[in-house]
């Protein structure tokens, strides 16, 4: 009779083909927010459909049309819900399947599009910054974006538009300067933005020692393709952030030699280094 109800003896290849891709597409989505607060609500959305499906099975006619009602309302709330983590799961896809640098920096070539790469004379003005605020224990954040445009981002402080100096990142972040909290954005060979707001991570596996800083640079790297860098106002210590991944930095010869791959297309190598 079981057997029955759940029609096993007629499984096709294609409904174990269905089942594996809905398996899959189940088992990718619960790596991708394990470590957010999304995943308790992720779970109850998997319960509800299995506890369906088992309702539609059985032949529940009342109970079928009240879930279904249900997740017809619900769908809409559960993409509000979900939207920084549809926004993240889509640029996951897209940064996973990208074409190489060469590839990308031809085809921006064609269609007109300026690249912008960070220069070795900004790379070193930046990185004595750092050491500088370092030293000092100067808090400082810094963002570099690559492909992706963050003007929505830069609207949200007060436009710089200015050659990258280190004197001008040291007055900016300056601890009574007006425009020292929030991120600095800096494109190409122009420091575009100061005082700008950050998405603040959600994931539950951050350190306790990282402050609003760190949260900030991961969250900025998990939405976007931007790298960035975190002077600790408390420890003087400075972060690499590659994609949500933290890296430590011990001197600025390292943090040259980051920020020059990342500039240079070899951002996989710092994927995989970290």
């Amino acid at each position: 009779m079981i057997l029955g109800v759940f029609d096993i003896l007629n499984v096709s290849l294609a409904d174990i083909l269905d089942i594996l891709l809905v398996a899959l597409i189940i088992f990718i989505a619960f790596r991708w927010i394990r470590n957010s607060s999304a995943l308790n609500i992720f779970v109850a959305v998997i319960a509800i459909y299995i506890l369906m499906v088992i309702v539609d099975a059985l032949d529940m006619k009342l109970m079928s049309s009240l879930l279904g009602t249900f997740i017809d309302v619900g769908v809409l709330a559960l993409i509000i819900i979900f939207q920084p983590e549809i926004r993240h799961f889509l640029y996951r896809i897209g940064s996973e399947t990208k074409l190489s640098a060469k590839s990308r920096v031809i085809i921006e070539k064609l269609f007109g599009k300026k690249v912008q790469n960070l220069e070795t004379a900004d790379l070193n003005e930046v990185a004595e910054a750092c050491r500088t605020m370092s030293d000092s224990k100067t808090g400082a954040l810094i963002v570099f974006p690559h492909t992706d445009d963050l003007g929505y981002i830069a609207e949200t402080g007060d436009k710089i538009d200015a050659t990258i100096s280190r004197r001008l990142i040291l007055n900016l972040f300056f601890k009574n300067s007006p425009l020292h909290d929030g991120a600095m954005i800096i494109k190409g060979s122009r420091i575009v933005a100061a005082r700008c707001t950050l998405p603040i991570t959600d994931r539950q596996d951050i350190p306790a020692s990282f402050g609003m800083r760190h949260k900030a640079a991961i969250g900025i790297s998990e939405v976007s393709d931007a790298d960035v860098i975190v002077v600790s106002e408390e420890t003087g210590n400075v972060s690499f952030i590659h994609r949500g991944a933290v890296t430590h930095i011990e001197n600025m010869n390292e943090l040259k030699l980051l920020l020059g791959k990342a500039f240079s297309g070899q951002g996989g190598e710092l994927e995989n280094k970290n």
